[in-house]
């Protein structure tokens, strides 16, 4: 490793980089990445060498499918989402930590006699499968004793369910934010269980290839994801506004969001709070058949996280 990382730094010095373009995604579930983005940090620095490519992420499904189908060198999933990737055969490694959101809990419309996971039995509920929501849901479940097969689980992309939930399709929601919060300040929507220890972090995954074989990209992009980290500590009336703009969403939604329910001022470093929360996910996970078995949930917990760029990490080399 360190002989990449000093071919890293020659590379840099002479204005060369490993690879010619750089395919990273962006999210609304995401703020540092919106900063990124939208401050054009990447940009600057890797100047006419390499092009950026972003691409939207709608929910950590369609992120974890760009890093295993080789579009994405870097996509940014919840923990749970990646953890599910990674045991069934994705090959990313976790490189930096953006948050810690409480971005998901259990929906339902005001009136509907929905109080308690117990009322689930028998009732429709919407959720994006492979996401953080999804595990949320089923970690709520097992919870209050509720099995899954007596729960009739709609596969609907976050906005959808939202939508499915406001107009009587479903009748309860595991939401995400800023959808969820944008619904429960319109009063189309009411949360009826939340619990912050059953959100999963926000992950930084790069692909195994792109964290070996381009080092100096990966180095980079933690890098500016550390810078974006301190911007928006030092404006966070300028992050909410740019993910009101991003979003589409009233201001008061965003400030919800990230005022009121994320924790952008944390240890970036992949590691044990991570592994904590994930170790209470697997088993759900395995139980549910999303991963095949414990020894492959074990596996890719011992191989998931990767810290040595965010222990390295120098805002200051980006922009």
């Amino acid at each position: 490793m360190r002989r990449r990382e000093r071919r890293a730094r020659d590379r840099r010095r002479c204005g060369e980089w490993s690879k010619s373009t750089l395919n990273i995604d962006f999210a609304t579930y995401n703020p540092l990445s919106l900063i990124i983005k939208d401050q054009g940090w990447l940009e600057k620095t890797l100047g006419d060498d390499v092009t950026v490519n972003w691409t939207q992420s709608l929910g950590s499904n369609k992120a974890n499918e760009g890093l295993r189908a080789g579009a994405l060198d870097v996509g940014t999933p919840a923990g749970s989402a990646s953890l599910l990737a990674r045991s069934n055969g994705s090959p990313i490694k976790t490189i930096d930590i953006y948050t810690q959101p409480e971005w998901s809990a259990l929906a339902t419309r005001p009136g509907s006699g929905i109080d308690s996971v117990e009322d689930l039995r028998g009732k429709t509920v919407a959720v994006t499968v492979g996401t953080d929501p999804y595990f949320f849901l089923l970690q709520a479940l097992d919870e209050a004793g509720v099995d899954p097969s007596e729960v009739d689980i709609q596969n609907l992309q976050h906005a959808d369910g939202g939508a499915a939930l406001v107009n009587g399709t479903v009748d309860a929601w595991s939401g995400l934010d800023p959808m969820m919060a944008a619904h429960e300040i319109d009063g189309d929507i009411e949360l009826f269980y939340r619990n912050v220890d059953f959100n999963t972090y926000g992950f930084v995954n790069a692909t195994e290839d792109f964290v070996t074989n381009h080092a100096d990209l990966a180095q980079l992009v933690v890098d500016a994801y550390e810078k974006a980290r301190a911007w928006a500590l030092e404006h966070p009336d300028e992050t909410s506004a740019l993910l009101a703009e991003v979003a589409a969403i009233d201001p008061a939604v965003a400030d919800k969001v990230l005022l009121e329910r994320t924790t952008i001022d944390l240890d970036p470093v992949p590691g044990d709070a991570q592994l904590k929360v994930l170790t209470v996910v697997a088993p759900i996970q395995v139980a549910n058949g999303d991963i095949a078995s414990q020894d492959a949930a074990d596996s890719a917990l011992s191989t998931l996280l990767y810290p040595d760029f965010a222990q390295k990490a120098d805002p200051s080399r980006v922009g």
